[in-house]
């Protein structure tokens, strides 16, 4: 059988499960997961090998429609991973917003003309259930290849797990040699890890509309002595954001620091020192210098 390898993008409304299923294929932690959605703001790879072949999956941004500012760069990232993968998953979730919204990323893979999966996803989710074989039509009539997931049911099912990496590896073209290196599950650095992290714990610790104004950098990053030390920074888009994140007693900034300090040490399997600090930057996400400084820039802009 031919070696295969290529970079597969997980297509999908913002909240659909991509980062979740490309974590439970890669059974590594690589993208941040959140209930929120827009938790994933660049694309993200993931690489699972075998003997028969490597798949890259590519996490992408979910699909929004914006021209200016943070959202701007989130659909051109969606548009690059579309444009620039071999084959495609599109996910689609049972919880789906609207009736539509699954419909409309079916439409959009197909229309690629790549090898391309339907993948349904949080089949766990009970009231739902009758949604997935609607879902499964949908991409069939489509001429796609429909799958059923559950990361949360499937976890620890190496069976169902390889499965789904198969037909996944099916659609990817034949090549040489794998595009990375086998031992990697990411090309992420353990800075930009470290930084995701906890802006994934920031995620989960605030609410309402804070979370989408919020970015994070590394200010020092520290491996020389015994204990790594990192010191970051969380940028909120107004001042009064400030006191929201730093919280009543500083209690909010305490819980995420515990919480992303436990992370960044079984990523790094060692304990580390984490000191956050909060800064206003006002409107960070429509200042092109900024985001540009937070990684926030398309390879065509670059």
């Amino acid at each position: 059988m031919s070696y295969k390898a290529g970079f597969l993008g997980l297509i999908g409304q913002p909240n659909a499960g991509k980062s979740t299923l490309m974590n439970f294929l890669v059974d590594e932690k690589v993208s941040i997961v959140s209930a929120k959605p827009q938790t994933t703001r660049r694309r993200i790879l993931g690489m699972w090998t075998s003997d028969a072949g490597q798949v890259v999956f590519v996490d992408a941004p979910g699909l929004i429609k914006a021209d200016k500012g943070l959202n701007a760069f989130l659909a051109k990232e969606a548009e690059e991973v579309i444009r620039n993968s071999d084959a495609l998953l599109a996910v689609v979730s049972v919880d789906e917003s609207k009736s539509d919204d699954a419909e409309k990323i079916i439409n959009l893979v197909a229309s690629s003309k790549k090898p391309w999966i339907g993948v349904v996803t949080k089949t766990d989710i009970e009231d739902k259930a009758h949604r997935v074989l609607i879902l499964k039509k949908m991409i069939e009539d489509k001429g796609g290849k429909a799958i059923s997931v559950s990361a949360k049911t499937y976890k620890g099912d190496l069976e169902e797990r390889e499965a789904i990496l198969i037909e996944c590896l099916e659609i990817l073209p034949v090549s040489p040699a794998p595009l990375y290196d086998t031992e990697m599950f990411t090309n992420e650095n353990v800075r930009d890890m470290a930084c995701e992290i906890i802006r994934e714990r920031c995620f989960e610790n605030l609410h309402q509309e804070v979370p989408y104004q919020i970015a994070v950098r590394i200010i020092k990053f520290d491996e020389t002595g015994p204990l790594p030390k990192i010191y970051a920074e969380i940028l909120v888009g107004r001042e009064s954001q400030k006191a929201i994140v730093i919280g009543k007693g500083a209690s909010v900034i305490k819980q995420i620091g515990m919480e992303s300090r436990k992370e960044i040490e079984k990523l790094m399997d060692t304990k580390v020192f984490l000191d956050l600090k909060v800064q206003a930057k006002p409107e960070w996400f429509d200042n092109k210098r900024i985001m540009k400084e937070l990684g926030y820039v398309t390879e065509s802009e670059d």
